[in-house]
């Protein structure tokens, strides 16, 4: 485990400050020579919140605001309660680099160098202060109304920042498509989703969705602030990916969110049910036996050394879901309580207090890729495979290589498997919770199905996880290792981005680059498939081998 520092927050304020609210700023525009980066940090790029004037930076004509506190410190007795609003400041707050991220353990996949060579992830520094929130926008002070885009990291719900990889930069977004990016820190692990609620009673009621409680506190900061930042709060779309997903997926389930977003976007990593109080329960005891604490000991909790508690807290989940199956099996996550969260997010049927809010929804091709960290992938045999998937898919095995084979007869065999192990831990879920949402027969779901192939690490990378957010954010230079900043994957990107962006603005994604885009329906099942610089609409192209693998896989 990482050493988890501790970061006092201090509050950083400006030695003036400025009489009245900043007057409009439009950004300045950049230099006509050669399209070259400009920055500053001018005095005008001030902006007032409800909490105190914060000063941002000016990069490529776009403002930049991080490490604004949209909450107090979680630390000591402020640890697994509800967040709470941040006290004020005087002056104006130096809001230019990222703040604190949540405690973390390290992943061994960093270690790894080709996934590091892929992903070139920031760990940022980490602390208990880490209730930030970050914002890029094309004006301040215009009295313009701009969609938000608000994006939730990922990570499953134990690791990840909003600074975690170089596509979650707000900048294209916002300079080309006129939209505001929002992203945001908040609880991880066993400081946002220890339940205490049947050890400590009514105080700690909220304690297991203690990290989900954050991201309702950030929105309703958009609600609040967004306006003199040139944004619309009541034109907000949340999105994640992967653990940010599933944060979506929930976030559309909570009460406490209604009204605070009005539109999902659901990217690789659709949650259909989450932790149950018996689970969570076994949790918090494996947690006190770790720090050799008695249940009735548990109020010790808030003055455990950080990291001391994070690695307990990761050694207790170890535990107590060894052998177990499924996203999170009693490990750390948003749970069923039945207030915060009163049921699953999607199952049986999607929630209804989000039924008039559109989704957008879908998965990569090879989400969980092989080929990555293993030049030989492109060897694997069809004997190899079946004798790989014969524990989970016994005697079948060789049926359900050979459908897949079917809907991709031209794939090699190491691509069969990434399909395989993609559509059971990714697109089959993607697509119940559009059948789910279908249902309601009210607002819209649009599925996707992402397969652009990068040329890295000799093709063998395929469309692997989180490869997309590139496309869909407008970043193929910043993600260049990995999609090559080719101009066929600017090409793509600028579809995607666009897409997202009318998503934004009006819950429809068409856009004059695309064919069209029909909602996925109960009959029609429609879903966009973005191949290398295509682009087009397939009926629910893998539905017979992925019905097949469900039905082997009794899920």
């Amino acid at each position: 485990m990482k050493q988890a520092a501790l970061l006092a927050g201090g509050v950083a304020a400006g030695t003036s400050a400025q009489a009245a609210a900043a007057p409009a700023n439009p950004a300045p525009t950049a230099g006509a020579g050669g399209g070259r980066m400009r920055a500053a940090t001018p005095d005008s790029a001030v902006v007032e919140t409800t909490a105190g004037k914060v000063r941002g930076a000016v990069r490529n004509e776009v403002f930049i605001f991080k490490g604004i506190p949209y909450g107090e410190t979680t630390a000591g007795e402020d640890r697994f309660l509800p967040p709470r609003k941040p006290a004020p400041w005087t002056g104006i707050r130096s809001s230019t680099s990222w703040g604190p991220v949540a405690p973390h353990p390290e992943r061994t996949s960093w270690r790894n160098d080709e996934e590091q060579y892929l992903y070139q992830w920031d760990d940022g520094f980490v602390g208990e202060d880490m209730l930030r929130i970050n914002v890029w926008t094309p004006a301040i002070n215009d009295n313009r109304r701009r969609p938000v885009i608000f994006w939730i990291h990922g990570g499953g719900f134990v690791s990840g920042s909003s600074q975690e990889l170089r596509p979650y930069d707000g900048e294209n977004l916002a300079r080309n498509h006129d939209v505001l990016f929002v992203s945001i820190n908040h609880r991880l692990n066993v400081f946002g989703f220890l339940d205490l609620s049947q050890i400590g009673g009514e105080k700690y009621a909220a304690s297991g969705n203690a990290g989900m409680l954050d991201l309702v506190l950030g929105l309703a900061w958009v609600r609040d602030n967004i306006v003199r930042f040139g944004g619309d709060p009541d034109n907000v779309t949340i999105i994640g990916q992967s653990g940010g997903a599933r944060k979506v997926s929930i976030l559309q389930a909570m009460p406490a969110a209604r009204g605070l977003f009005h539109r999902a976007a659901v990217i690789s990593g659709a949650a259909l049910r989450q932790t149950t109080p018996d689970l969570s329960l076994k949790l918090a005891l494996g947690l006190l036996d770790e720090l050799g604490l008695a249940r009735t000991d548990f109020a010790k909790l808030h003055q455990v050394e950080t990291n001391r508690l994070l690695v307990a807290g990761m050694e207790a989940q170890r535990k107590v879901t060894a052998g177990a199956a499924g996203p999170t099996p009693g490990g750390w996550g948003p749970v069923v309580d039945g207030k915060i969260l009163p049921a699953h997010a999607f199952d049986p049927v999607a929630p209804a207090i989000s039924t008039g809010v559109p989704l957008l929804t879908g998965s990569t091709y090879a989400e969980l890729n092989s080929g990555v960290n293993n030049p030989a992938a492109a060897r694997l045999t069809v004997a190899e495979l079946t004798a790989e998937f014969a524990p989970t898919l016994g005697a079948r095995a060789g049926e359900v290589i050979a459908a897949y084979r079917v809907v991709f007869p031209t794939a090699p065999i190491f691509e069969i498997r990434a399909h395989i192990l993609a559509a059971q831990s990714y697109r089959i879920n993607a697509v119940i919770m559009s059948e789910r949402k279908a249902a309601q027969n009210a607002a819209p779901v649009y599925m996707y199905w992402f397969g652009w192939k990068t040329a890295a690490l000799d093709g063998r990378a395929l469309a692997y996880h989180c490869q997309d957010l590139a496309f869909w954010f407008d970043n193929i230079d910043l993600a260049a290792q990995a999609t090559g900043g080719t101009d066929d994957a600017r090409a793509l990107a600028d579809k995607m981005s666009r897409a997202l962006v009318a998503f934004a603005r009006t819950g429809n994604p068409n856009h004059p680059g695309l064919p069209s885009w029909d909602p996925f329906t109960s009959t029609g099942r429609a879903a966009m498939v973005f191949e290398n610089n295509q682009s087009a609409v397939k009926a629910d192209p893998d539905r017979t081998a992925r019905d097949l693998l469900r039905q082997v896989r009794g899920m």
